[in-house]
């Protein structure tokens, strides 16, 4: 058959890589692309020169992966080539190759080829399946697609690809399929629907695990049904599943947003009798939300709590309650925090300590403020420059300019460059300080 020829019956074909004849036993039967005559030879030339007769899935697989997938002109058929290979009555797809072009197809937002792709595992199983048990590796390749379909909202396309995996893997799916499936309904507020699959997952005998009831806890609280979410709390914990740090802010957040502030708290230190450990997040939702509510003082009491019984994470950075302590002129207790944090060993930000040393400038506690600057800039905490050179202002101002010289001196070995404005204050201090020395004499 001529190529011309070839090309005709393609252009008049739904399918661009037509099934080969089984006649053709012993050739590589070549897809008949609607191409311009020239790229068809090209393709033909393309395929014959690196593909042998009755390839292997592993041969197909380098084919797409080091030729086709990297070729300019042809690497958009890649899932028609797949396609092509899979009506040969020699060779059969394995997992290797589905998988690769599951991953493909999903990665690059092509998903009517995915399903196509799902629909032809489940009509076409890997060998694996051919023994008593099914291939281990479906399991794996269908919850790389679910997922990208629940990324993306195709939840109906995620429901009819887990219903395919149902009829492909031996057995239950594993907690991790249901959860995929009910955290996209939860992403996209599908709350109903959320449920829905969860007590789908009860009567299906899958034990649901921490992740359900975190991903359900979340979508009740997110609803505006913080009861329900209580509910789910204790029949979660009357199931045996121990709660996690996640499950605890989510509640926390959600007495919060109920202002019941003093429950939140009460259930914060239930959380460490449990021995669940704070997390950052933890201490945001707890010490940032009060302060968020006018209730400075209490976040303060709170947290020096927390200090003292050592479950201040060190990625919890203080800011907001330094500003908001500053900010109601409790400039004391602002600095007694930062002591805290200081002996505590957790790294302090600069921006928390810019603020306090700020504070201690204006009220003209330099002693305190230089004891600060010299801490932070030990541990490699720098001031910004603003900062920096106003403090020195201050200190040449009052007649410490060697000690400002001295904390210029630090700065600079740990990094911080003094300017020209910082040159100037010195000039001014070491001036001032040495006619005052004239005068008295």
């Amino acid at each position: 058959m001529s190529v011309r020829t070839l090309l005709k019956k393609a252009s008049s074909s739904k399918s661009l890589l037509p099934k080969p004849k089984p006649s053709e036993p012993n050739s590589v039967p070549i897809p008949t692309l609607s191409l311009s005559l020239t790229s068809h030879q090209q393709l033909h030339q393309f395929l014959k020169s690196n593909l042998k007769p009755s390839f292997t899935p592993q041969d197909l697989l380098t084919f797409l992966t080091k030729k086709l997938h990297h070729h300019p002109k042809f690497t958009q058929f890649d899932a028609h080539v797949f396609k092509w290979a899979s009506e040969i009555d020699s060779f059969r797809h394995d997992h290797s190759t589905f998988e690769w072009m599951v991953r493909t197809l999903a990665v690059t937002d092509r998903y009517p080829e995915l399903r196509s792709i799902i629909q032809c595992m489940v009509s076409n199983p890997c060998p694996c399946s051919d023994g008593i048990f099914g291939c281990p590796q479906t399991e794996p390749i269908f919850r790389f697609a679910i997922n990208a379909y629940c990324r993306v909202g195709r939840l109906d396309d995620a429901v009819v690809a887990f219903e395919s995996m149902r009829k492909a893997i031996d057995g239950k799916p594993s907690v991790v399929m249901y959860n995929i499936v009910i955290n996209g309904f939860v992403r996209m507020r599908k709350h109903e629907s959320a449920l829905e699959f969860y007590r789908r997952m009860v009567r299906d005998r899958v034990k649901p695990d921490v992740v359900t009831f975190n991903t359900l806890i979340s979508s009740y609280c997110r609803n505006a049904r913080f009861e329900s979410a209580l509910d789910l709390f204790k029949e979660m914990r009357s199931k045996g599943c121990e709660p996690n740090v996640v499950s605890f802010n989510t509640l926390i957040m959600g007495f919060f947003k109920e202002k019941k502030f003093e429950e939140g708290i009460g259930m914060a230190y239930e959380m460490l009798e449990m021995g669940i450990e704070f997390s950052a997040v933890t201490c945001e939702i707890l010490v940032d939300g009060l302060c968020r509510e006018g209730m400075v003082g209490r976040a303060c009491d709170l947290l020096l709590d927390f200090l003292r019984k050592g479950v201040v994470v060190e990625e919890f950075d203080c800011l907001n309650i330094v500003q908001g302590l500053c900010g109601i002129g409790e400039l004391n207790r602002a600095l007694e925090l930062v002591d805290k944090f200081c002996r505590k060993r957790i790294r302090l930000s600069p921006v928390a300590c810019s603020i306090v040393i700020e504070g201690l400038r204006k009220s003209k506690r330099i002693e305190d403020g230089l004891r600060l600057m010299e801490h932070m800039m030990t541990e490699g905490v720098l001031p910004d420059g603003v900062t920096f050179n106003c403090f020195i202002e201050e200190m040449c101002c009052v007649g410490r300019t060697m000690d400002a010289n001295r904390l210029r001196l630090l700065a600079s070995s740990k990094g911080l460059r003094p300017d020209g404005v910082t040159y100037n204050f010195l000039v001014f201090g070491f001036s001032k300080e040495g006619r005052k020395k004239r005068e008295s004499r």
